[in-house]
């Protein structure tokens, strides 16, 4: 029999406490709340009773709008959703629709893929690095990890001409390959690199009051983690060995080798020390990827026109548009596009990342789902905070790693 999640279990009354409870509310506005959140608290004391994640703040209704655009233009919506690791999106829709089309992008495009899809777990990571050491209240390592997300921005910058939300790949491979000084200025980011992860962990790692505020605080067992449906260094922190790059390879992850950083005590000082071990691991991947990348074209020849991706035949269609009614010729024994459904799940630096694709055999998605990790963690919240006091929950929320833009979709 599974054990089961705490959200069974009473919260003692607090040590010195009358049992007078009191509610309050924490966010939207509050800055460690990581965007637009809302909690609403249930408190004995300064121990939390009920914890009460609320989201719905942004509006975005990205699943919806996909319905009234074509695969390759709702690529777009992709970098809206966790806009720390657009690039990370961007690269698991496409291997979505990839799967749903039944193509595959060339090698030197997966090659290309997978390092941009690690620059960008290096980028969400430091920023996630800065903001949860400066709500524990470390400045510094605010500044030094900005200091190198700076240049991985100049590096993605120089890739796609972006800095923040990329539409860099595309269905069936990549927009454009990369330049010889790109991969140079990357080749020295990497060799710097290892040697500003151990100024972190300088900084932190035998710091008192970081340890005090992390170790044993936010804990949660692997089966409670599982129940809750927590992925990527949430779930490992728990002592879960689950990686979607490792498990479920796609584009050049099968090809290269790297581990997976595992935790114990499922804390937050777990799921810390599991995402620093990820810095390490991405360097590791994005160094194989340079060594081994090979050459060819970076777009693969049955990939899907920008336009119109279906091809014209003899079988008349009329669709209607804000424009009137037009006839548009389609083969369906042509169509790139089948009936069906697929999920089909990435590993983003927040976790699992996927998309549930209903298709009608149109170039337009029937249905989209996305399946964020940062609602999975944001609902998870108020199991993990129960019975903690209200000044861990801060520390709580920095460790589930959330954006809010992926949650309300």
């Amino acid at each position: 029999m599974s054990t089961p999640i705490r959200q069974t279990l009473e919260v003692p009354v607090a040590e010195g406490s009358d049992g007078e409870r009191y509610s309050l509310r924490m966010g939207p506005q509050h800055p460690a709340t990581h965007g637009v959140l809302r909690v609403d608290l249930e408190l004995d004391g300064e121990t939390i009773v009920e914890c009460t994640p609320q989201v719905g703040y942004l509006h975005r209704g990205f699943e919806k709008l996909a319905e009234s655009r074509t695969h390759t233009q709702n690529l777009i919506l992709t970098d809206r959703l966790d806009y720390i690791a657009a690039m990370a999106n961007n690269v698991g829709y496409c291997v979505a629709v990839e799967r749903l089309l039944g193509i595959e992008a060339p090698l030197r495009a997966r090659y290309i893929r997978t390092i941009v899809a690690e620059m960008s777990r290096l980028c969400s990571h430091l920023l996630w690095l800065a903001t949860h050491a400066l709500d524990i209240g470390a400045m510094t390592v605010f500044l030094y990890c900005f200091r190198e997300r700076e240049i991985l921005l100049d590096l993605f910058e120089e890739l796609c001409g972006a800095r923040l939300t990329f539409s860099y790949t595309r269905i069936g491979g990549v927009r454009q390959d990369v330049t010889r000084h790109f991969v140079d200025e990357l080749q020295r980011f990497l060799d710097l690199f290892p040697s500003k992860i151990e100024e972190y962990e300088t900084l932190i790692d035998t710091n008192r009051i970081w340890l005090k505020r992390t170790v044993g605080v936010g804990r949660i067992s692997g089966e409670e983690a599982l129940a809750l449906g927590l992925t990527g260094a949430c779930l490992r922190g728990s002592g879960v060995d689950y990686d979607v790059r490792k498990h479920e390879p796609y584009d050049a992850y099968g090809l290269v080798d790297f581990e997976v950083p595992l935790g114990t005590e499922g804390d937050i000082y777990a799921r810390y020390r599991c995402r620093m071990e990820e810095l390490h691991q991405s360097v590791r991947i994005i160094q194989q990827c340079l060594d081994q990348l090979p050459p060819g074209p970076i777009v693969s020849e049955d990939a899907p026109d920008l336009v119109m991706p279906l091809k014209p035949v003899a079988k008349v269609k009329p669709e209607t548009s804000r424009f009137g009614t037009a006839t548009i010729t389609l083969d369906r024994s042509k169509t790139l596009y089948p009936d069906g459904d697929v999920y089909v799940a990435t590993e983003v630096p927040k976790g699992e990342l996927g998309f549930y694709f209903v298709s009608d055999g149109t170039s337009r998605p029937y249905r989209m789902h996305i399946r964020s990790p940062s609602f999975i963690h944001i609902a998870a919240l108020g199991v993990i905070a129960r019975g903690e006091l209200i000044a861990d929950l801060i520390a709580n929320i920095g460790s589930l790693d959330v954006v809010l833009g992926e949650s309300d979709r």
